[in-house]
């Protein structure tokens, strides 16, 4: 996978607040529930990461526009639709807290299993979930994101690059995520997992600059 921004700053671990955590410096979900701090973190596989800053207005408009569209054409349908800030959970072996070691907030995702959903966020994989890059280095969603959604059997993962007016779906086939071209505008992009939902590129990035 490769990222097309230009880093001017690198996302690493952050972990100069918290206790040392288990062997190797990895943290839980159960350790998770326990830290105060100001700032939106997310745990991959053991490892924290803050989110850099806030999300600059392009960033807000677009996920807000998507949030929009998939929120009107679910009404009334069985999958619902969140925006962050929205803990989702991803376990592999165990259910228990002390054993998931991966707790993400993607700017958008969709549930069609209401057994996934409670008061915490969700407990599973979700049906679609969609991250919208920021000016930066963005390999955690790129790389760590990527594989760990693949890895939870996520369904369907949609990229949105705003500044260059892209983007890309990877769809799970076999265990593994497929990419598909690069969308822009003027294209209108189906999702599998969502079916039937429809998003034009024309109108979601009409109002962008």
């Amino acid at each position: 996978m490769n990222d097309h921004d230009t880093p001017n700053k690198v996302e690493e671990p952050f972990s100069e607040y918290l206790p040392a955590g288990q062997a190797g410096g990895r943290y839980t979900y159960a350790d998770y529930l326990t830290w105060q701090i100001d700032e939106m973190v997310e745990l991959i596989r053991g490892k924290v990461f803050r989110q850099a800053a806030a999300p600059g207005v392009i960033h807000q408009r677009v996920a807000g526009n998507v949030f929009v569209e998939l929120s009107n054409y679910l009404r009334g349908k069985k999958c619902e639709v969140f925006i962050a800030p929205f803990d989702v959970r991803l376990p592999l072996k165990s259910k228990k807290n002390e054993d998931i070691d991966t707790v993400v907030q993607p700017d958008i995702c969709v549930i069609c299993d209401a057994h996934k959903i409670d008061e915490a966020g969700c407990l599973g994989a979700p049906d679609l979930e969609v991250e919208v890059l920021s000016p930066g280095n963005n390999k955690k969603e790129l790389q760590h994101k990527y594989e760990v959604y693949e890895e939870s059997a996520v369904k369907e993962y949609w990229v949105i690059h705003p500044n260059e007016c892209t983007l890309l779906v990877y769809t799970l086939i076999n265990g593994r995520y497929d990419a598909s071209k690069i969308f822009t505008h003027g294209d209108m992009v189906s999702s599998k997992a969502v079916e039937g939902f429809v998003l034009n590129l024309e109108e979601l990035f009409c109002d962008c600059f």
